[in-house]
């Protein structure tokens, strides 16, 4: 990809690309080279894909329009959405592994289906992607259905429903099996989030890995488990809100604890610092009482009805 305003350099770049490829064998396809503008065009529509999205602009006002350095207004909106090409591309998947699943069980096609659903969603979830999803979705169930009446042709539609979907209080029907099995993955369940440019100071080797584990959810300085944390809480800490910083001490915390039955599923964790850590640990045990193993302090003849300690006579001295 050749980015320039003239398009005289951009064509110059064009053939200077195809020379060079021209030594070692190579030449540029004609169906995926293209010059174009991605505001406006004389012929054609503006805008171009590029690994499966689709990039273009459009002229909008001064309330929607963004500012360049110097504060003047661009007159245009960017939208990087999902190329039709790449929608078109994963539901011919999903319609191929729906059409070599119609004997096989509703569980083993869900655990077929799911891993293509979220590896897409994921890869499309920092740009505009919520009406696409949306569809997909709409498209997916359709293709479910029809998979059901292939399976019970002489069923009604009601029938098909109860059998196959469940209803998931604040998602809607859900495609799962009555046994509590996994469920399908919808593709608008994945959220949007758009993509946060790094601040100009920051530097993968400036030694602040709180930050780093914060946004991209790993740092050789770190842990893994609580690089997870940092990136799944945005940097957070959960029990107070405030940001980590470099030099806070913290803690990974267990949700529910071991004595109540947590686990060390990721799901269980969350990351603290060391003082909320420390005041969510008083509150839990004032609430569920000590821990059978816990060793409090105790006067060693506490409990003791005789004590070596000896009392005062009634006219104050002590016996011999």
């Amino acid at each position: 990809m050749i980015l320039h305003e003239n398009p005289a350099v951009v064509k110059r770049c064009q053939d200077i690309a195809a020379e060079w490829l021209k030594k070692t064998g190579l030449e540029l396809k004609p169906s995926k080279t293209r010059i174009t503008h991605t505001l406006s065009v004389p012929e054609g529509t503006p805008g171009f894909d590029f690994l499966g999205f689709h990039i273009r602009q459009y002229p909008v006002g001064k309330t929607k329009s963004g500012k360049d350095c110097r504060g003047r207004w661009h007159g245009f909106k960017t939208h990087i959405q999902p190329s039709k090409i790449a929608i078109q591309r994963h539901v011919d998947k999903l319609r191929k592994i729906i059409d070599s699943h119609k004997h096989a069980e509703q569980e083993e096609l869900i655990d077929a289906l799911n891993p293509v659903s979220i590896g897409w969603t994921h890869y499309d979830a920092h740009v505009v992607s919520a009406k696409v999803f949306q569809g997909l979705g709409n498209i997916l169930h359709r293709m479910l259905c029809a998979w059901a009446v292939y399976r019970h042709p002489n069923k009604t539609k009601h029938w098909h429903t109860r059998k196959y979907w469940r209803v998931d209080e604040g998602r809607g029907w859900i495609f799962q099996p009555p046994n509590g099995a996994p469920q399908l993955y919808r593709h608008e369940h994945t959220p949007i989030r758009r993509h946060v440019q790094g601040q100009g100071s920051r530097s993968p080797y400036d030694g602040d890995w709180v930050y780093w584990s914060s946004r991209v959810g790993r740092h050789p300085d770190v842990s893994p488990r609580v690089a997870r944390l940092l990136k799944r809480q945005q940097g957070r800490c959960r029990a107070c809100e405030l940001f980590f910083t470099d030099g806070d001490v913290m803690e990974v915390d267990h949700m529910i604890p071991h004595i109540r039955g947590g686990t060390e599923a990721s799901h269980n964790l969350q990351l603290l610092h060391r003082h909320c850590h420390a005041a969510k640990t008083a509150r839990e045990i004032g609430v569920h009482g000590m821990d059978d193993n816990h060793h409090g302090a105790e006067e060693p003849d506490e409990r003791k009805r005789s004590r070596p300690v000896l009392e005062p006579s009634r006219d104050g001295d002590i016996p011999a």
